[in-house]
């Protein structure tokens, strides 16, 4: 049996986490290690390692994590300044935690190229 990710010891309530949402589906929470004044990961209960992994039944998941994401920025006081959302897949990508996470970034201007 694989070992758990970070995320997943997260979920099953073996590792505390500054959680700022959660539902049947998914959670959020703030990242360890802030990249912008906000920063919040966000990501699905069901253990998918990564965007490459979705399966096509996945969709309605992916649906409600972009809202969820949405209702999120707006509670944190991001949604009118504006923010950043970002998904990295694989070693390339910059993906460190095999479980699919949405970072939320705000609460300053973000620049771009981002990396």
């Amino acid at each position: 049996m694989a070992e758990k990710t970070i995320f997943k010891r997260i979920i099953d309530g073996e590792i505390n986490a500054d959680v700022v949402y959660e539902d049947e589906l998914c959670m959020a929470f703030r990242d360890v290690a802030p990249q912008a004044p906000t920063h919040v990961l966000v990501i699905p209960k069901k253990e998918i390692a990564s965007v490459a992994e979705l399966a096509d039944e996945d969709q309605p998941l992916i649906g409600h994590l972009y809202l969820a994401i949405r209702n999120i920025a707006k509670e944190l006081g991001l949604a009118e300044g504006g923010y950043r959302v970002v998904v990295n897949t694989g070693q390339d990508g910059g993906q460190s935690v095999n479980h699919l996470h949405f970072h939320l970034l705000g609460g300053r201007a973000l620049s771009w190229p981002p990396g």
